[in-house]
């Protein structure tokens, strides 16, 4: 335990396994302080952050000064969070896992940002992602590999696998995550945890926008309830809201839903056998409980789509190398090959691409609209393996081999991004290596609630708290 911690009340190791609920109880009830919770939490990082790599900058005297002040009374008074690398936070670094911004220091706060400290967390530090958030695992050259915490040779997945890594091995219950592709989904999968996307239009983003629209932030967490608790606080409310409220969920819900089911993707391929079985056993699992499962595969064109994904994908990158040009820099000297070979992808197109992609983006929501219609919810796995090994799909791969692994293993998820529905990975099974296969389930747009209150009642069908990985600091 930290030397911080010494005369500590004996309840603060047991801190790990409590969620972000709870450990704001404690401080509500005065049974701890704020500053009680973020230093525990400062010392669960120090225990495994050496192993796990999920946390690459920290400002512990910033969060006990404000620990020890006047907190905003929210939901999550005095519990420790982390913001991804890939947002601002005044006065702290904010590299984007680049070696191009290696010493940028935000000059301001990210809205979604400062709407978690409204609702109570205090900002501990900064998780590992990958270079502007391009793949999906984390091991950038500038950060170094974030590691699983369920088996130390494998991916926490990406881009918020510092996030979902933290979590998974009990540094902080609930952390900041972002999602322009699948990038909460993919590593709460991987790290046996929960993860939803918003829709598009919940939460207030700020000016800060990829193509399409398809960028979108919440958090990882270890429960639920945690994740329902905060979009409640940070949703869009009043006149500013864009969307009918969710509100507060707090259980399961009473309908029995009508779920699409399919575990081929949009290239009409199927996943691992491991992944495979633990979608089919999901599917049981839901049809036990009552709801009904219906075989359906939106027929959506899926060599299309990924041409227009990954036009819209690869168009920051070529203004990152354009800008990087501009300043009179080499890129090979502070971007990575992989996003120096979505630039050059995307450069050789013709002109009129994005533009061309933007508008099979509307034509792909349209008929997913018309598709999700039928349905009340729509399950299908997350990722098409369970997580790789660390290096398998790291930027320095050559960029032929790369693009073939990214785009074979990440098929699922992307299409949540671009049409706006909310979707979210539920961690239910593990395979016979130990190792998290999430479920993703997926709504209308606007439809959260119908999401969350399905994610309730099977938290408690079948549930995951008491499931800790092998490196955990509790």
């Amino acid at each position: 335990m930290d030397s911080n911690l010494k005369g500590a009340k004996p309840v603060l190791p047991e801190l790990a396994k409590l969620d972000a609920t709870a450990q704001a109880d404690l401080v509500r009830k005065g049974e701890l302080t704020a500053l009680d919770l973020v230093e525990a939490g400062i010392s669960r990082i120090e225990q495994v952050n050496g192993q796990v790599n999920a946390v690459v900058a920290t400002f512990y005297d910033k969060a006990r000064e404000a620990a020890k002040g006047k907190l905003p009374q929210g939901p999550f008074t005095g519990v420790p969070n982390l913001v991804k690398d890939l947002d601002n936070l005044k006065g702290t670094s904010a590299t984007s896992g680049s070696r191009f911004l290696a010493q940028n220091v935000s000059p301001e706060t990210d809205p979604i940002i400062a709407g978690k400290e409204n609702a109570g967390f205090v900002m501990v530090g900064k998780s590992n992602t990958p270079e502007f958030g391009l793949l999906g695992t984390t091991e950038s050259l500038l950060l170094g590999p974030c590691n699983n915490p369920w088996n130390l040779a494998h991916s926490p997945g990406g881009s918020s696998g510092g996030a979902a890594a933290a979590v998974a091995s009990g540094m902080v219950p609930v952390a900041h995550a972002t999602d322009g592709g699948g990038s909460i989904r993919i590593p709460a999968s991987c790290c046996g945890v929960f993860g939803l996307k918003p829709s598009r239009g919940r939460i207030e983003l700020g000016e800060r926008q990829l193509p399409g629209d398809i960028g979108f932030q919440h958090c990882v967490s270890r429960s639920v309830r945690d994740s329902a608790t905060l979009l409640d606080a940070t949703e869009r409310k009043g006149p500013a809201a864009v969307l009918p409220s969710v509100g507060k969920v707090s259980g399961p819900g009473k309908k029995r839903l009508r779920i699409a089911f399919g575990t081929m993707n949009y290239k009409g391929r199927e996943p691992a056998a491991d992944v495979k079985a633990a979608i089919e056993d999901v599917a049981k699992l839901c049809a036990d409980l009552g709801h009904e499962i219906i075989p359906a595969k939106n027929t959506i064109d899926g060599k299309a789509f990924e041409d227009a994904f990954l036009a819209a994908w690869a168009s920051g990158p070529a203004e990152l190398v354009a800008l990087v040009k501009q300043m009179g820099l080499e890129p090979e000297a502070v971007l990575e090959p992989w996003t120096l070979g979505l630039a050059a992808l995307f450069n050789a197109k013709p002109k009129g691409t994005l533009e061309n992609a933007l508008a099979h983006f509307e034509k792909v929501t349209a008929e997913t609209v018309a598709f999700m219609k039928d349905y009340d919810v729509w399950l299908t796995p997350v990722l098409a393996t369970a997580p790789p090994k660390t290096g398998e799909q790291a930027p320095t791969v050559p960029f032929d081999t790369l693009y073939e692994r990214v785009f074979n293993y990440v098929t699922y998820t992307p299409l949540h991004n671009v049409v706006g529905t909310p979707a979210m990975s539920v961690p239910l099974s593990w395979n016979d290596a130990g190792l998290p296969i999430g479920a993703q389930f997926a709504a209308s747009p606007g439809q959260e609630r119908v999401l969350l209150e399905l994610a309730f009642e099977l938290e408690q069908a079948r549930p995951w708290a008491d499931r800790y990985p092998p490196v955990f600091a509790g």
